[in-house]
């Protein structure tokens, strides 16, 4: 099987470096991997950084946001044929050791997306941050019908079936909740699996903001009465 580790990056020159070099280089059962990372519009170093780790970077002219990136990032993965995909952000908040149990049920056939979840168990996670997730878990299901402890993980997988159809229309923060629509508009098979981000002053400042919350169900509102 082939798997792809697709990292969205803006202005990450910092902890990007880093984080590619800690990325584990096998996984049972998966026989081929590439890392592909986004680099979407950085005014930084960052595509220099991902190109002198040797992994795949896609660059954008400008920054179309999160859901820009990894649609771009879906779009090649797709065209190139892998049978897993799982994100992973470039902050250095996610633990690499977290990737395998996240692809397992994928690799398994016992899931067609796995959502890595933070919220079962919250050790280092801010109460802010907890009340602001469980507020966007509440909206995503309000408007998609699918539950989920942890709407706004960056670290996600992707088996075959959802790589090739499910579509990404969201430029920015707004499409972790719509990955949900489209989970169940395709009646994805979904499962979750506890994971144990790594926090810090550098991850905490760049990762999604419970203001963020309210552009957020806005793009879900105009996007459910408006959008063809």
């Amino acid at each position: 099987m082939k798997l792809a580790i697709l990292i969205p990056a803006y202005n990450e020159e910092k902890a990007l470096g880093q984080v590619i070099k800690t990325l584990p280089k096998e996984f049972p059962g998966i026989t081929q991997i590439e890392v592909v990372v986004v680099n979407d519009g950085s005014t930084d170093k960052t595509a220099e950084v991902a190109r002198q780790n040797n992994v795949t970077v896609l660059s954008h002219v400008i920054n179309r946001g999160l859901g820009g990136a990894l649609g771009t990032g879906f779009e090649y993965i797709r065209n190139h044929n892998f049978d897993v995909l799982v994100t992973f952000d470039a902050d250095g908040q996610h633990n690499p050791d977290d990737i395998y149990p996240v692809i397992k049920p994928l690799i398994e056939k016992n899931a067609e997306v796995v959502i890595g979840t933070r919220m079962k168990e919250r050790k280092g996670m801010p109460w802010y941050r907890q009340i602001g997730n469980f507020g966007l878990n509440f909206i995503t299901f309000m408007f998609y019908w699918v539950w989920t402890t942890d709407s706004q993980s960056g670290l996600r997988a992707f088996g075959k079936k959802a790589i090739d159809q499910i579509e990404i229309v969201a430029n920015r923060m707004e499409v972790s909740s719509d990955f949900f629509n489209e989970i169940g508009r395709l009646q994805l098979k979904m499962a979750e699996v506890p994971i144990q981000p790594i926090y810090t002053e550098y991850s905490l400042a760049k990762g999604q903001k419970n203001i963020n919350g309210f552009s957020i169900l806005f793009k879900i509102i105009y996007r459910r009465l408006f959008a063809k």
